[in-house]
């Protein structure tokens, strides 16, 4: 025990005068060791099922070994004896494994489709993003193979439904396993009923489960509505209007001059970056004079195209897929284009940050969006690596004469961090 803790001294005391940035360093240089480590042992899993050192123990293969053994899953033990066996024709994988610079999630994922699609290529693609986006290029790059037909009919075979009563509980669990695009179909139909159906608020209970709740109440609806023999006739086929939100604002204001506005200005922005605008003339006393046409910011092919590229939402890390918006990187009171090339999708969260929360997007050299945050930091799109920042020290007072090194120079202002410590250099890649 005493020997595992020695090998990390820097990050198994708590220093409370250590900065945030300190500790970010310090998990990334811990991380970056696991995962060289991580590399270590596959290799050393391989030459064990190499010399079938599992046999000794009287285990038929070395993944069965290997779970008794470091008390893991026997999936998980599967895996590493699969990948520590792929590695083996993956010399370049391989090597940024062994440097610390790939996870073994990705590396992982990677072994799946390397040899046949081009290591190289994958592991530039894999270095710069997330282990998400890895792992789902890999599942897309899967799919065109022969055996994704085999493997999709599987999956198609172990759709089932399952009711557990429980009367002394008086509920009833349901548990449904389908393909995923079957699975999206029916969810896709539960948020349209939450959209269309009088369905509680389940945010205003106030409930860790309130969104599940609603989800619920949702699919109960559908039921209903199917026993019912289809959708009650209402009055209108339309209910547009039914749910339209009203936000009083000056135009003016809008374009920076003075005015009134009902919610903050950042507030309405976010909330016509994708909405139906209805411009309404009114007189000094409010009274309307002219009422246009409804105008949509956003067309459904532009959407259509957008929801394609993007897929989720498009700030470093997030994946949400579900209730995202169309975001104008320059807004259209501004000047902005309605076009793909002036729309990215974010979620109702991260759109939250990028008007209220002070967060911006600009352009590198390349023309490609970043994130910024409000204090000036750019956000790398796979999270912060060890290679990131200048040193692994913290940097002097610059504006003192004669300290700091020439690591520290601030050729990036806008990456600049100061901290009662000292200033912190984070250096764009």
């Amino acid at each position: 025990m005493s020997a595992v803790a020695n090998a990390v001294p820097s990050a198994s005391r708590t220093d409370p005068d250590r900065s945030i940035d300190e500790l970010d360093a310090a998990i990334c240089r811990l991380s970056s060791r696991i995962n060289a480590v991580s590399y270590q042992l596959l290799v050393l899993v391989r030459e064990f099922d190499d010399r079938m050192g599992w046999a000794k123990w009287s285990y038929p293969n070395c993944a069965e070994w290997l779970s008794w053994r470091c008390q893991i899953s026997l999936s998980t033990a599967r895996e590493k004896v699969r990948t520590a066996h792929a590695l083996r024709d993956l010399p370049a994988i391989s090597l940024a494994f062994r440097e610390g610079r790939l996870s073994y999630t990705k590396a992982r994922a990677l072994t799946r489709v390397a040899l046949e699609h081009g290591e190289d290529g994958l592991l530039r693609y894999a270095l710069d993003a997330t282990a998400p986006q890895v792992e789902e290029r890999c599942r897309q790059i899967r799919n065109v193979h022969p055996e994704s037909v085999r493997d999709a009919q599987h999956v198609w075979e172990a759709r089932s439904l399952s009711a557990y009563r429980n009367a002394a509980r008086g509920t009833l669990c349901l548990r449904v396993e389908l393909p995923l695009e079957v699975g999206e179909l029916v969810m896709q139909a539960i948020d349209k009923a939450l959209e269309q159906e009088q369905i509680p608020d389940g945010v205003a209970e106030r409930s860790p489960s309130a969104f599940q709740s609603q989800q619920a109440d949702a699919l109960v609806a559908i039921v209903k509505t199917y026993l019912e023999g289809g959708a009650a006739e209402s009055g209108s086929s339309s209910t547009a209007d039914r749910y339209q939100v009203v936000v009083h604002v000056d135009e003016a204001a809008l374009r920076g001059g003075t005015g009134r506005a009902d919610a903050p200005l950042e507030t309405v922005k976010r909330l016509a970056c994708d909405a139906s605008v209805v411009v309404v003339a009114e007189d000094e006393r409010g009274t309307p004079l002219t009422v246009s046409r409804k105008q949509r910011i956003v067309s459904t092919p532009t959407r259509r195209a957008l929801l394609a590229r993007d897929r989720c939402c498009t700030f470093p890390g997030c994946q949400r897929k579900r209730f995202v918006q169309a975001h104008h990187v320059d807004h259209w009171i501004d000047g902005g284009e309605t076009t793909l090339g002036n729309l990215v999708l974010l979620c109702s969260y991260h759109h939250r940050l990028l008007h209220e929360g002070g967060y911006r997007i600009r352009r590198d050299y390349r023309g490609e969006y970043y994130f910024v945050r409000a204090d000036g930091r750019a956000i790398p799109r796979s999270g912060y690596r060890a290679d990131d920042y200048t040193d692994d020290e913290v940097c002097e007072d610059p504006s003192m004469e004669g300290s700091g090194d020439a690591d520290c120079d601030r050729e990036n202002p806008s990456m600049e961090v100061r901290e009662p410590r000292g200033v912190y250099h984070l250096r764009v890649t």
